[in-house]
């Protein structure tokens, strides 16, 4: 019986320590995965058409304090450079039965919010860990990936990681050539 316990201790603190996103997420630099998410209020969106915009594809849950913290943040940043070019899109990974607790908490956000309901998403892996954010740039490019609650949302990190792909000028200088 020890043994069996000093085993399961083992793997525990292993897996703890092992990356908590699938392998098949995507790496930054490599065209984002296509998506297609219907919003609360009913609108289809995915990434083809959202292309010429800064896409900050964000992963959050009503029941996740850190998501429930980075969101009106986002709101505010949304609020400010909408105008440049930024879509953010929070996609809910709660349980499809809890849609109403989604559209309450939800409420009040100018940008679109979706409730996937699985842990799987088509092309980003198994999203194992929340807040979790990638950045896409005007071209359908990734440029942050894997963006999770180890280096939280905030204003130096929106400023660090989304405002120079809004520079159309900057982003010229900054792809690799």
């Amino acid at each position: 019986m020890n043994v069996l316990l000093r085993i399961l201790l083992l793997y525990a603190l292993l897996a703890s320590h092992a990356p908590l996103v699938s392998a098949a997420s995507p790496k930054v630099g490599t065209p984002a995965p296509n998506f297609s998410v219907q919003t609360l209020d009913g609108r289809t969106l995915n990434l083809a058409s959202l292309r010429g915009k800064v896409i900050l594809l964000h992963f959050w849950a009503t029941w996740c304090p850190p998501c429930r913290e980075e969101l009106p943040l986002l709101e505010q940043f949304y609020t400010q450079h909408r105008q440049d070019g930024l879509e953010i899109i929070a996609i809910s990974m709660e349980d499809p039965g809890d849609l109403d607790k989604v559209r309450t908490f939800a409420r009040g956000y100018t940008f679109p919010v979706a409730l996937v309901g699985a842990a799987d998403v088509a092309g980003y892996g198994r999203i194992w860990r929340l807040p979790l954010s990638h950045v896409i740039d005007r071209d359908g490019v990734l440029r942050k990936t894997d963006w999770s609650g180890d280096e939280p949302i905030n204003a130096h990190s929106l400023e660090t990681y989304v405002l120079p792909w809004l520079k159309p000028a900057l982003q010229a200088e900054i792809q690799p050539h």
